[in-house]
């Protein structure tokens, strides 16, 4: 009963969550200045062209009539037709979310490694020179933004030593046999090995810069709650048996450490996922980011509000799934 009553009550958030997502970038891109409408058209065209144009699109409506009709034919599937592209929006918008997926989850894959590497040597040699240094790698990491991080690796491995591709998501000659445009996955299953090459190598720069702020970030979490960790009887006793003392970290201290560390990076993954738009355009990477950048400058209603309302429903989503997560993991949790 409690477990039903929780999924309702998470289930009613959401939905509230949505709705209002909806109603705040609903308003807000309608009440911006300028008029998508006088972009589409020539210099010379008409008053009568520009009010059929504009009823076409329903823009000749109040906005309460606008966000009415909208929403009525978001919740039957149709998130109209993109005003730049002249296409579906929700065809466009799926289009480009797997090229954001993948750069996303090979970003978090990068900042976990890095992130959990670091906390193990800053305990495993801590109060030695080694806890320092990892201590400065952190402030250095979260103090630079990511975008400065990408200009940074673009002019290191992308100029002085052009060794990544700095622009793209793969090379223009290279034939892609897939349908689903999960590209690196779909080579990595096939072993495709050729095609996986190339878009680690046009991925790697922008999901590194992506992931050194987040690496920090969990680097600094996991070392706290290493030190609360190592100090707990069922560690002493680890130790009292021989054990190595790497081998009492990696087994004991950090299975019961890692599940704050958990919630904060599966939170830190929405923003990670929002946060590829800069980085998406700096790198011409052709994802929803660098889509949402085209559709502000444009004007693209329609495709903004799709853009905007699928991010709001993957933060949803992942925030919930890491709900669940934390929840099968954590014992007390799952017993109560």
């Amino acid at each position: 009963m409690n477990a039903l009553r929780g999924i309702l009550t998470r289930t009613l958030t959401t939905a509230i969550t949505l709705f209002g997502v909806a109603v705040i970038v609903f308003v807000v891109i309608r009440i911006a200045p300028g008029d998508p409408i006088a972009m589409m058209l020539p210099p010379g065209a008409s008053d009568a062209d520009i009010e059929r144009l504009r009823a076409l699109y329903g823009l000749d409506k109040s906005i309460p009539q606008q966000f009415l009709i909208w929403l009525g034919n978001v919740l039957q599937g149709d998130f109209g037709t993109s005003i730049s592209i002249r296409q579906d929006v929700l065809g466009i918008v799926i289009g480009r979310l797997p090229a954001t997926l993948e750069l996303s989850l090979l970003a978090m894959l990068i900042a976990t490694v890095l992130g959990v590497t670091l906390a193990f040597v800053a305990t495993r040699w801590r109060e030695t020179p080694a806890e320092a240094g990892v201590d400065v790698a952190n402030g250095v990491a979260l103090s630079v933004p990511d975008f400065l991080w990408g200009l940074a690796l673009i002019l290191t491995f992308g100029v002085a030593w052009p060794i990544f591709a700095i622009s793209g998501r793969v090379s223009p000659t290279l034939d892609l046999p897939f349908v689903t445009q999960f590209y690196l996955l779909e080579s990595i299953v096939r072993l495709r090995f050729d095609i996986t090459l190339d878009l680690l190598n046009h991925m790697i720069m922008p999901a590194l810069a992506l992931a050194l702020p987040l690496a920090a970030v969990i680097a600094q979490l996991l070392k706290s709650s290493l030190k609360e960790t190592m100090d707990q009887d069922y560690v002493m006793l680890a130790r009292t048996k021989g054990f190595p003392e790497s081998q009492v970290i990696a087994r004991d201290a950090m299975r019961n450490a890692i599940l704050p560390t958990m919630t904060l990076t599966g939170v830190q993954l929405t923003f990670l996922i929002g946060g590829t738009v800069i980085i998406e355009r700096l790198f011409s990477y052709e994802g929803l980011g660098n889509l949402a950048i085209d559709a502000v400058i444009n004007r693209d209603l329609p495709l903004i509000q799709g853009i905007v309302l699928l991010f709001a429903v993957l933060f949803v989503a992942i925030n919930l799934i890491v709900d669940l997560l934390y929840t099968v993991l954590n014992p007390r949790l799952r017993h109560g």
